[in-house]
């Protein structure tokens, strides 16, 4: 049998390699007026003259393996969801993470404790001096954030997640207070704020603590069912704003992860990864403070960029070549969705495809029509839901998504373009197929030639569409 199997795999390969492709080019587009629709097929030609194209897909250069795509599961989105029907629930859910149709989502992130699409600030431990954590619990999770989880793992069980806390207990700060700037949204008072510096206490004490509330965070989840693979421990250690957070120097997590979390991690065999995430940092000074110690780096699995930190993606890659790369949280927009958000996010995914991340994470998937966090900051997200009408809305975000997600899965290779037309990203799929995906941010058709191995077609993209070109 494994013969067989061996020798099936070579006359694939022979097929392949005589053929090039197959003779013709299925296309799907998605316009604001018509969204998904499947195009007349397209005929590959072989290459005659000297023509000069617009887009070439270099398919014997090849650059990282994707991991795949995701979004962020947070209370506002189960709260939009809970005002609908059963049966309309679960057909969302089903788009965000059946294996085989929507968007195939196959990595997603959480946050431990609160961050501004909770409900209300809360930690899993406000018991002053626990250190032990004895009174640490994930019982306001069990409500909302595991049966939202357990919705999607219902059509995804090996769906894998990844957490990371906005801000620790508020008894370990410095400030003793979730947020670090003072707004109409909080209680804190300018006196209490921390505009710079470590808002974490850099006490052993406190510190090691801490590496024991996010093991046992991961256990409990494990307990759950529930497969929490990574820990980014700090969402934007760079940031100053009103809701929870809390900032760190490259010193400080350096300490943390060396002294107290990684040992912490490998004593008690907890089966997480730790990531050096979610850095909105874009020195990449900040990067080698941690990662170029190989006491620090032994521990650490992959480095996230958000944000600022896009602008360190491409040296730290090459610097370090063996860590996992990710894009933690798409740009959230401001409660727009609308198309030119969808343009933007496109923009950014190959960004940061392009400087070498293995996946992508979207930030809310689901919302209520308003888009509104708890501190106030209108936001995008995929799909909204009015809670008046039940009026569920797929935005053009969801659709830029689906047109790489759907054909984009796991262990497909990104490939190389070149030419003047610069708004595409190609991949191969573990199949064998050739992904070409591209947009047409222009109010007119553009007509393109495209060169694609040792083959050439030709394609005239509808204005403002987005589209995916599979061979």
């Amino acid at each position: 049998m494994k013969n067989k199997r061996v020798l099936l795999e070579l006359a694939i390969i022979f097929i392949v390699v005589v053929n090039g492709f197959s003779q013709n080019i299925n296309w799907v587009c998605s316009t604001e007026q018509n969204k998904w629709i499947k195009k007349d097929s397209i005929k590959l030609n072989d290459i005659k003259d000297a023509t000069q194209f617009d887009i070439e897909v270099l398919t014997d250069h090849k650059q990282q393996t994707m991991d795949g795509w995701g979004g962020c599961f947070n209370e506002l989105g189960w709260q939009a969801l809970l005002t609908l029907p059963v049966k309309e629930r679960e057909k969302v859910i089903k788009e965000f993470f059946d294996p085989n149709e929507g968007l195939k989502y196959n990595i997603c992130r959480m946050p431990i404790g609160a961050n501004d699409y909770s409900y209300t600030w809360y930690s899993l431990n406000e018991t002053d001096g626990d250190f032990g954590m004895k009174d640490f619990n994930i019982e306001r999770d069990k409500n909302i954030l595991i049966p939202y989880i357990k919705a999607a793992m219902k059509y995804r069980p090996d769906l894998k997640i990844w957490a990371s806390p906005w801000s620790p207990p508020t008894w370990m700060k410095t400030n003793k207070h979730y947020a670090n700037k003072p707004d109409s949204y909080n209680d804190l008072t300018e006196a209490n704020a921390v505009k710079s510096g470590d808002q974490f206490i850099q006490k052993k004490e406190y510190l090691s603590a801490y590496a024991l509330y996010l093991a046992k965070f991961v256990t409990a989840y494990h307990n759950q069912g529930i497969n929490v693979y990574a820990i980014h421990f700090q969402n934007e250690p760079y940031t100053y704003n009103q809701w929870p957070n809390c900032s760190w120097t490259a010193h400080a997590m350096r300490d943390f992860i060396s002294i107290y979390l990684g040992p912490k991690f490998v004593n008690d065999k907890i089966p997480a990864q730790i990531w050096f995430s979610t850095i909105n940092n874009g020195n990449v000074a900040v990067f080698d403070t941690v990662l170029s110690q190989p006491e620090v780096r032994k521990y650490i699995s992959g480095v996230g960029f958000q944000y600022e930190g896009r602008n360190a993606v491409a040296e730290v890659a090459k610097k370090y070549p063996e860590l996992n790369r990710m894009q933690t949280e798409t740009p959230c927009g401001d409660g727009t969705f609308d198309w030119k958000a969808a343009e933007s996010t496109f923009g950014n995914i190959k960004w940061y495809a392009d400087k070498g991340v293995r996946s992508y994470m979207y930030w809310n998937m689901i919302l209520d029509n308003t888009g509104e966090s708890t501190w106030g900051w209108r936001q995008n997200a995929q799909v909204t839901i009015d809670k008046i009408t039940k009026k569920v809305t797929y935005t053009p975000e969801f659709y830029i998504f689906k047109h790489l997600s759907y054909f984009v899965t796991p262990g497909s290779v990104k490939l190389e373009t070149k030419g003047r037309y610069y708004d595409v990203l190609a991949f191969v799929t573990p199949e064998g197929k050739i992904i070409l995906v591209t947009i047409n941010t222009s109010d007119k058709p553009t007509s393109l030639k495209i060169k694609v191995g040792s083959k050439s077609f030709d394609v005239t993209l509808p204005q403002k569409s987005f589209n995916t070109l599979t061979m």
